[in-house]
């Protein structure tokens, strides 16, 4: 078939693409304001990318339009597809039906954790011998890639609860048909499409209402949503729940934690007799827990305990999740996508335990919509406790923010920080921040940059900037 893909620069719609050819398809695919990683991803794999919108790219005719859940209407090419009447679907929906169907599947859910999760789901599973098919919202880096499409019966997908499609406002993971289904925690989030966090559970039930009476819902029983979410279908619930975390009533638990090696050591106890001993690279007890998600997962699909252990060991972790950028006199750069305040709180105490003697310094962008707005102002208060030393960058295209409500206050955010004790200010960009930051910053410090954008390459003019000073 001949797909193409409006909107094809986005992670997932990338991915997509990739996958497809790997199918046999012919693709293409359009975009505006084409930028790397993935335009680079898909020149690579000579996939033609046609600049912007135009009615002419549907000549000569696809087999199928999938549209990206950014394309609204009015876009030519979604008025031209509705014209023709040609067939179009959503990218949710065509995962579903091209690489779902039929097969074996785990479908990875959750405010946070989604992608790493899912990134260790896929290499446990290489590494056990199940060869899976596998679709990430992130580079994996013992992949060296985002997806792949195999010729085995299992699939693992990650799982997210933004909406599908301007014809499907509905979360993307209904679409995913979870035989194996994690759901980490629930928080709210995605403050431009729920209007409350009543709003998400209900997302979040209808999905776990999708696994089957074979199936399995691993639940993190940490997570207080989570559990409101399980108890409320009481007896009504059709599927066997694995419920995991570090309280004492999880089925699962992580415990005796250790972050002072060069590996995170951790025991897994089931009902609370000792299941085994495991280790990894992974910082923080969150990750622990995004692990142990895995265990039980891997568990159910017969995976041997031995190579679990080995997988977990040899994990390298997901492109932007405390990925090290560099050193340069001694002085640290690490990325992390971390965005809404619990991902920030949780990645900043994750690093404080491993680089407990080291100052921290923190840098912010409030980038997605969540974090641009003003719902999560005292959540993001005290989300830096950890860092000795903040700095905000100004509220990402904030005029745009203004239109779905009031944009979080920089200002107002520096002084709550303030007031703990520790040096904070709000600069306006990536430029300004490393005017600032580079005469500021000796050795041994931790350099934690925080944004789901390219934050204007503030990573690489730190280093830079280290480097010849």
């Amino acid at each position: 078939m001949h797909y193409h893909l409006i909107g094809i620069c986005g992670t997932a719609m990338a991915s997509l693409a990739g996958m497809l050819q790997a199918r046999g398809h012919h693709v293409t695919g359009s975009d505006q304001n084409v930028y790397p990683p993935m335009s680079t991803m898909l020149r690579d794999l000579g996939i033609n990318v046609l600049q912007g919108f135009k009615r002419e790219h549907l000549t000569p005719t696809p087999d199928c339009v999938i549209v990206g859940n950014a394309i609204p209407r009015g876009n030519p090419e979604v008025e031209e597809t509705l014209s023709r009447k040609i067939l179009y679907r959503s990218q949710a929906e065509t995962v579903k039906e091209e690489f779902i169907r039929g097969r074996h599947s785990l479908a990875v859910a959750g405010t946070h954790g989604k992608t790493t999760t899912t990134s260790i789901a896929a290499w446990v599973m290489d590494q056990g011998g199940l060869d899976p098919t596998f679709l990430i919202g992130g580079v994996a880096q013992n992949f060296g890639n985002s997806f792949r499409v195999t010729r085995s019966d299992y699939v693992i997908v990650e799982a997210d609860e933004y909406d599908t499609a301007y014809f499907d406002k509905g979360p993307k993971f209904m679409h995913y048909l979870p035989e194996l289904a994690i759901v980490n925690n629930i928080e709210f989030d995605h403050a431009d499409i729920y209007k409350d966090l009543d709003a998400v559970k209900l997302a979040f039930r209808r999905f776990m209402n999708l696994v089957p009476e074979n199936g399995r819902l691993i639940a993190g029983w940490d997570s207080p949503n989570v559990r409101a979410v399980v108890e409320s279908f009481g007896p009504k619930l059709f599927t066997q729940v694995e419920t995991f975390g570090t309280s004492d009533d999880a089925r699962w638990q992580v415990r005796n934690a250790d972050f002072s090696g060069g590996l995170s050591k951790f025991e897994v106890f089931r009902e609370q007799q000792p299941w085994g001993e495991f280790e990894t690279p992974l910082l923080g007890e969150f990750n622990l827990l995004n692990c142990l998600a895995v265990i039980i997962a891997a568990d159910a699909w017969g995976i041997s305990q031995g190579k679990i252990q080995t997988a977990l060991k040899g994990f390298k972790n997901v492109k932007r999740r405390a990925e090290v950028r560099g050193e340069q006199r001694g002085i640290l750069v690490i990325d992390d996508f971390a965005h809404h305040p619990t991902a920030v709180r949780e990645t900043l105490r994750a690093l404080r335990a491993r680089y407990k003697d080291r100052r921290l310094i923190a840098i912010f962008e409030p980038r997605s919509w969540s974090s641009r707005l003003a719902v999560f102002q005292q959540d993001y208060a005290n989300a830096f406790s950890a860092a000795d030393y903040v700095v905000v960058a100004s509220v990402f295209d904030s005029q745009k923010v203004t239109e779905k409500g009031r944009a979080l206050d920089t200002e107002e955010l520096i002084a709550a920080i303030s007031q703990q004790g520790k040096p904070a200010l709000a600069l306006p960009g990536a430029d300004e921040i490393v005017v600032h930051i580079l005469p500021e910053l000796r050795e041994g410090d931790v350099v934690a940059i925080m944004s789901n954008g390219g934050f204007g390459g503030i990573h690489e003019k730190i280093l830079a900037g280290l480097e010849s000073s």
